[in-house]
């Protein structure tokens, strides 16, 4: 089942509920960060990253055959930002539908369409400069959190690997809390990479952990012709230290139903199964990327 609810009560947002067999997933859309974002910068390089993670670690089927996503590395001048682009594309598709108001049923129907993405954080390189931005939204809460862009301490390795046609050298880091092996190319002297990754003479084109629960293959790159803005939407966040983000996903991934009735509460949720049977409670498999 799916509902639409309570658009008078979250003002901005548009809040899905999308049951998937047993399983429910609550989907915000939040219009504001879709018209109202504010340029920082202007993308002068485009890379596209095939992203394989285990959200499960018991589950042993998605250990051998990890979730997909594809994520996108906006390279500016100065400022980079890494996103879902699945995210990226639902979110606007379904604001489109909001804005034309299209029926309840479309909107179900295009949000199954594009499918759910895990990776729903935005991450912003050196903005503001010497910080690493990341902005996230969990359930009706808009999250901003603000840290020291921390360069990873590589070991450079003298391995060599071809990608996409660009000789690319091994280096090796620990990290967050896992153990990384990537692959750079000089040829393209961006020091820049996926998710928080960078600090290498070269793009990162390929990185993986040592439990093989994330990895990030270089699918395509696009060197941007016509003026493409970076945006970045901070206006009405609750800004979070990383400790502080960490626990607020924990609690979200344990209880996401009663995570959404404590930070708002005018909400309220019926959820049911495919049968029409309540789901009084849901849990997400939780496997963060940042361990430490």
């Amino acid at each position: 089942n799916s509902t639409v609810m309570n658009r008078r009560n979250l003002q901005s947002l548009l809040l899905l509920m999308i049951v998937v067999g047993t399983k429910a997933q609550i989907n915000i859309i939040d219009l504001n960060a879709v018209f109202q974002s504010d340029s920082i910068d202007q993308a002068r390089l485009v890379v596209q990253y095939e992203m394989k993670y285990v959200k499960d670690t018991t589950d042993e089927k998605q250990l051998l055959d990890p979730l997909k996503e594809t994520l996108m590395l906006e390279i500016g001048q100065k400022v980079s930002k890494c996103y879902s682009y699945t995210f990226y594309l639902r979110d606007s598709v379904l604001t489109a539908d909001y804005k034309a108001g299209a029926s309840q049923e479309t909107i179900t129907q295009h949000a199954q369409a594009y499918g759910y993405s895990s990776v729903s954080y935005q991450i912003f390189k050196n903005h503001p400069m010497g910080k690493v931005t990341t902005i996230d939204r969990l359930a009706t809460t808009n999250i901003l959190c603000e840290e020291d862009n921390e360069r990873p301490e590589w070991q450079l390795h003298p391995d060599t690997m071809t990608i996409l046609s660009y000789p690319c050298q091994k280096a090796t880091c620990r990290f967050r809390g896992r153990d990384y092996t990537a692959w750079y190319t000089m040829d393209i002297p961006v020091s820049d990479g996926p998710w928080k990754l960078h600090g290498l003479p070269g793009l990162i084109l390929k990185a993986e952990d040592s439990r093989g629960h994330f990895s990030f293959t270089c699918t395509g790159l696009e060197q941007c012709r016509d003026a493409k803005p970076i945006l970045i939407h901070t206006k009405g966040r609750e800004k979070l230290s990383r400790k502080e983000l960490d626990k607020m996903y924990e609690r979200y991934y344990t209880d996401p139903m009663g995570f959404l009735s404590s930070t708002a509460p005018n909400v309220k949720i019926n959820i049911t199964d495919g049968q029409g049977n309540p789901i009084k409670k849901l849990s997400y498999p939780y496997n963060p990327i940042e361990l430490n």
